[in-house]
């Protein structure tokens, strides 16, 4: 079994002051994305860099406290690409990749377009410019797990109050033809959907800190593992972690079958 857990962390300090890691040493995990670090270098403790039994490796944002993201690994992987090579996109520290034989793994942090048109806008930019790296993925002939928050809910199935939200971000037209051409067109495969193509509230991965959102479980599905196929195919199950948080965010699991 290959076990890979995704995790937007919501600052890495906060999370581990929240119990994160502990948490982490007990779900016997092979490959553990996490998004949202807003942290540098100096910031790490060693447990973050690299919990009992784990190498880390890490892409952060040049802006103190923001964006970042990390993969956490019980196998050292053959080669780490940190970043995409487009300057404005790797300066927000968004997007990691770590090979193991053939497979590869990546922590990908999608920009929210939540707190103005410009970030909104600053979204549509990188969505247009990352679509060709997904082809090339795809292309690549690698069996590949992307793992993160893509800040995009893609069906009505996936939000709570999808009717309220058909003009806000995350939630937009553009943004879920996007999603649904990266499916439908480019062949990636959402492996939470492939298992379960009909769950709701437990798939929710996410909940706004405004009202009673997670008391109420008005959530949103923006946590995602999307893979090519032949690994999708090897997904035998999957689950959202609630029991404790750690974040606004919710720890994505999904266990698939391993050569």
């Amino acid at each position: 079994m290959l076990r890979i857990i995704s995790a937007n962390l919501n600052g890495i300090r906060s999370a581990a002051s929240k119990g994160f890691f502990g948490w982490l040493a007990k779900q016997d995990a092979d490959v553990i994305c996490v998004q949202e670090l807003k942290a540098q270098a100096a910031d790490m403790k060693p447990e973050m860099l690299h919990p009992d039994g784990y190498h880390g490796c890490f892409h952060y944002a040049e802006k103190k406290g923001y964006s970042g993201v990390g993969i956490y690994s019980k196998s050292k992987p053959d080669r780490v690409v940190e970043g995409l090579g487009i300057a404005d996109i790797d300066a927000e520290g968004r997007y990691l990749q770590a090979d193991f034989g053939k497979l590869s793994v990546i922590s990908l942090y999608l920009p929210s377009g939540s707190s103005s048109e410009e970030r909104q806008q600053v979204k549509f930019y990188f969505l247009e410019r990352f679509l060709p790296h997904l082809r090339e993925l795809k292309a690549s002939g690698r069996e590949i797990v992307l793992c993160g928050d893509w800040n995009i809910a893609h069906k009505e199935i996936d939000l709570k109050n999808w009717k309220s939200n058909q003009k806000n971000s995350g939630f937009l037209p553009e943004e879920r033809a996007w999603l649904t051409h990266v499916f439908d067109q480019v062949g990636w495969v959402d492996v939470y959907r492939r298992l379960y193509p009909d769950s709701t509230g437990e798939a929710y991965t996410w909940w706004s800190n405004r009202g009673q959102a997670w008391a109420k479980n008005v959530g949103w599905r923006i946590d995602y593992q999307i893979a090519t196929p032949g690994v999708a195919e090897k997904a035998t199950q999957a689950s959202v972690y609630k029991d404790e948080r750690f974040s606004d965010h919710a720890p994505l699991i999904i266990d698939y079958e391993h050569d």
